[in-house]
């Protein structure tokens, strides 16, 4: 009979030889082990999260915890804040070029590389949470990605998703179409053309500029993530309504980005460990933004007197015709194209489903106490 543990460990062993066989040379430290030497890969995540935001940031931070864990120490990711390295919208540049690693951040930030990339992120008015998922992972998706962030020397991974965002933070209180025409707001991606079709002036700013461009006057609104991230930004401090749903990003979905020379260095044990980890981000960052958007709503509303508040329907039908406007521009010609009918496509299947599964529940579960 075969002794189950020494064929284990026997795998394990061969495993860790291949890893010491495939180490890269930078890294030069060797681990003592059972009679084999292993070797430590070191790697530097740049994100555009500000140091020790919860939620966003801790994501990133989960990622290098878990490869460490699951590489039983061989692979080491060392995480730095939005600045810390490099400025946040430099990050894509920095894994693309080699002088950093991997990145954690928003792929609609990378919109001037290609009307491709928010699509990765969230487009107004398009997929929840459940079906980016649904469309990177069995629709088509992860195919277009990796062909689009393959152009720029990248692999991407679904890394965290946020779950339903709020529609922002304004100084005034909106009651027509005519309170965006001038409206500086801070908003990225296609959200951001949107309310440019609206009349208004997008302004980008990464979430360490935002707190202080609210309180000088520099931006009248801003958006950012929801209750729990926005509470930790403070910006309840400076702008009383507090406007909900978010047409923009109805599931933000967050990007692992990595160097592709150093994704194809690694063997395929050690990119599984990759994809497992960035998984089991997406997936637990899901159900702790549920939670703690929920906690925090809760202690906005009760404690610091925020005024909850809805777009008004004139200005929602407006804003989802513009939306539709913008998502077809985003896809004229070549992968971009691919890219906006492939959406499309698993948007208008996923819309039947969700018609007669979520959306009727929560109509349904309303109706009781």
């Amino acid at each position: 009979m075969i002794n189950r543990r020494n064929l284990v460990g026997a795998a394990a062993l061969g495993l860790a030889g291949a890893a010491a066989t495939f180490a890269n040379p930078k890294s030069g430290e060797a681990l003592s082990g059972p009679a084999i030497s292993r070797s430590r890969r070191r790697f530097n995540m740049v994100t555009t999260w500000p140091k020790g935001l919860p939620g966003l940031g801790r994501a990133a931070e989960r990622f290098s915890e878990f490869v460490l864990a699951m590489s039983d120490g061989l692979i080491e990711v060392k995480v730095f804040a939005a600045g810390e390295l490099v400025p946040p919208f430099e990050s894509f540049d920095a894994v693309a070029n080699g002088s950093a690693d991997i990145y954690h951040g928003a792929e609609y930030y990378w919109t001037a590389k290609s009307t491709g990339f928010p699509f990765f992120t969230a487009v107004p008015f398009g997929m929840t949470a459940q079906e980016i998922m649904g469309w990177i992972d069995h629709g088509g998706g992860q195919e277009l990605w990796d062909e689009l962030s393959g152009q720029f020397g990248i692999k991407c991974l679904q890394g965290a998703n946020t779950g339903h965002q709020m529609g922002g933070w304004f100084r005034r209180e909106i009651t027509g179409l005519n309170d965006f025409v001038g409206l500086k707001m801070r908003i990225p991606g296609q959200g951001g053309d949107v309310l440019r079709a609206l009349g208004g002036a997008s302004i980008a700013l990464a979430g360490g500029e935002i707190y202080q461009a609210l309180q000088t006057g520099a931006i009248d609104a801003t958006e950012w993530v929801g209750p729990w991230n926005d509470y930790a930004l403070g910006f309840h401090r400076e702008a009383p309504f507090y406007y909900g749903p978010g047409f923009h990003e109805p599931g933000a979905s967050l990007a692992v980005g990595i160097n592709r020379k150093v994704w194809d260095s690694l063997i395929p044990s050690e990119q599984a460990i990759f994809k497992a980890a960035a998984s089991a981000c997406n997936h637990i960052a899901l159900g702790e933004f549920t939670y703690q958007n929920s906690v925090h709503l809760d202690l906005l509303v009760r404690e610091h007197g925020t005024q909850l508040r809805s777009f008004p329907d004139e200005v929602v039908k407006r804003m989802s015709e513009a939306a539709f406007d913008v998502r077809a521009a985003s896809g004229k010609d070549g992968i971009e194209k691919r890219i906006y009918e492939s959406f499309e496509a698993s948007l208008k299947l996923m819309r039947g489903w969700a018609g007669v599964s979520d959306g009727r529940y929560y109509a349904l579960r309303s109706l009781g106490k």
